[in-house]
């Protein structure tokens, strides 16, 4: 098994609020001539060497270009926007997310030099749905308001109720005889409810149940790695003849982004969906869905279905890599065994992300994950009270990494079952941690919410989230043609 660890020390950050300063006490604005930070403080570039070294890959990744501090990173990023209460500052967090999101980024440009990967502002990632969907942070409430960081008797849990189903379950989680709260959907009565329970069995519970229900750890936990890779094969470089070909049959944001990223860099990607149960993201906004999968083929499969199923397994022996997001058992019990697929042909890469690995059957979202990481609590011990890191942030790290991953471990010729978590990838990049400390002061009138982080005698804007262009419409999900399909397996 091959892993990768933590490659930083812990960080000191601050985000006290500072008094309310004149606009002109500072300049804002356009970043000055000189930025104010030496490269080799740059943590970025040591992550993105870190993550290559760990594939057994040495490419050369720039030190300067665009090179700041972990603070400024997440003050840039849109992220930290996304992080507090609402109507307080803005927080760091835990770790430097957004220099490690960018250490990927120029992973991903060393991987796929002459692609757009090599212009990619990937700490803006973290936060493009928010800035699609208009999200704004609230505090110990997610951005996008179906999960909350409730206190218990002894502790506090994340409890992420996203689909419409898990408000049916609430009442046999909490061994309650009425069905009021399923009805009414009111966290209020949740959390009074749990505030007279201990932690450890509502988890276990709620778990069991498969309910996105987590503990919210003051600290980053031990002992995870970034990836694994199991039944290695080892083989030839993909052939570079045709395009590589991925089967994508990730939903929601996670696997969507890292297969988006992958055909950026020129991967031929079909999507995959069931017409029963398509993509959950084709409920949210358009915008945000055509972003992630526009650049992709499409077709609906239903695997119970004879002569889908047969089209399915045409697909398979064709792809050179495959992208789930399902609980491990889902494929096992329509017939499909990932290992024996990556054992066939030396090379085949089956990429696997899931909430806690694929020893465990718990459910996680990116908001739950990234509170089970440790990052729900500021790292000064000032500031009480846990808070939302940005928007479900562990789901676009986790696509970040899955994209780099596979493309390194492609390059290397290097095949298997690589398996992603949620909260390990989130938990991983929080590890990397440097001693710098900025403290969020507000700019402006009163009413306004423009705040700042302080880099010497300069105060740097926190910037707002953002997103990439949109370009194309994501294909509709339409039953699968065999001509189409033929297109993606020519010379199979």
């Amino acid at each position: 098994m091959l892993s990768c660890e933590a490659h930083e020390q812990a960080p000191r950050t601050d985000d006290k609020a500072m008094p309310r300063s004149r606009p002109s006490d500072r300049p804002l604005g356009s970043k000055p001539d000189t930025d104010p930070f030496d490269a080799v403080r740059d943590p970025a570039a040591t992550y993105a060497r870190g993550l290559l070294a760990a594939c057994g890959l040495d490419a050369p990744i720039p030190d300067r270009k665009g090179a700041t501090t972990a603070a400024l990173a997440w003050a840039r990023s849109g992220a930290m926007a996304l992080t507090g209460p609402a109507e307080g500052p803005p927080r760091f967090v835990r770790g430097a997310l957004a220099s490690a999101a960018r250490g990927v980024g120029l992973a991903l440009g060393a991987l796929a030099p002459g692609t757009d990967l090599c212009d990619l502002d990937a700490p803006a990632l973290l936060a493009e749905r928010a800035a699609l969907s208009g999200l704004t942070r609230q505090g110990d409430v997610s951005a996008g308001g179906q999960a909350h960081i409730l206190a218990t008797r002894d502790d506090h849990l994340v409890v992420n109720l996203a689909r419409e189903e898990d408000w049916h379950l609430v009442p046999a989680w909490l061994e309650l005889e009425g069905r009021e709260i399923s009805q009414s959907r009111d966290f209020a009565t949740l959390s009074r409810i749990l505030a007279s329970r201990e932690s450890v069995p509502l988890v276990a519970r709620g778990r069991l149940m498969g309910l996105a229900v987590a503990p919210a750890p003051t600290s980053i936990p031990s002992g995870g790695a970034l990836f694994s890779l199991h039944h290695t094969c080892e083989g030839s470089p993909v052939q570079r003849d045709r395009p590589i070909r991925l089967l994508d049959l990730s939903s929601l944001w996670a696997g969507p982004l890292a297969t988006s990223l992958l055909a950026m860099a020129n991967v031929d990607v079909l999507k995959i969906e069931d017409p029963t149960r398509p993509d959950g993201a084709r409920e949210g906004p358009r915008a945000f869905f055509d972003l992630l999968n526009a650049n992709k083929r499409a077709a609906a499969l239903d695997l119970r279905a004879t002569r889908d199923r047969a089209r399915f397994e045409r697909l398979l022996e064709c792809a050179d890599v495959v992208v789930e997001s399902a609980r491990p058992r889902a494929l096992c019990q329509l017939g499909y065994d990932a290992a024996g697929w990556v054992q066939a042909k030396p090379g085949r890469l089956w990429t696997s992300i899931t909430g806690y690995g694929r020893d465990h059957e718990w459910i996680a979202f990116g908001d739950d994950a990234a509170v089970a990481a440790g990052l729900a609590w500021s790292p000064d011990p000032r500031i009480e009270g846990p808070v939302f890191p940005a928007d479900a942030v562990a789901d676009p790290l986790t696509g970040l990494h899955a994209a780099a991953l596979v493309l390194a471990h492609l390059r290397r010729g290097r095949g298997g079952l690589l398996a992603l978590s949620l909260r390990d990838v989130a938990a991983h990049a929080a590890a990397l941690q440097v001693p710098d400390a900025y403290l969020p002061v507000h700019i402006g009138p009163a009413e306004s919410d423009e705040w700042c982080v302080l880099a010497g005698d300069r105060a740097f804007a926190i910037a707002p989230p953002r997103t990439r262009a949109v370009r194309g419409s994501a294909p509709a999900l339409l039953p699968a043609e065999d001509a189409q399909l033929a297109g993606w397996t020519a010379g199979c």
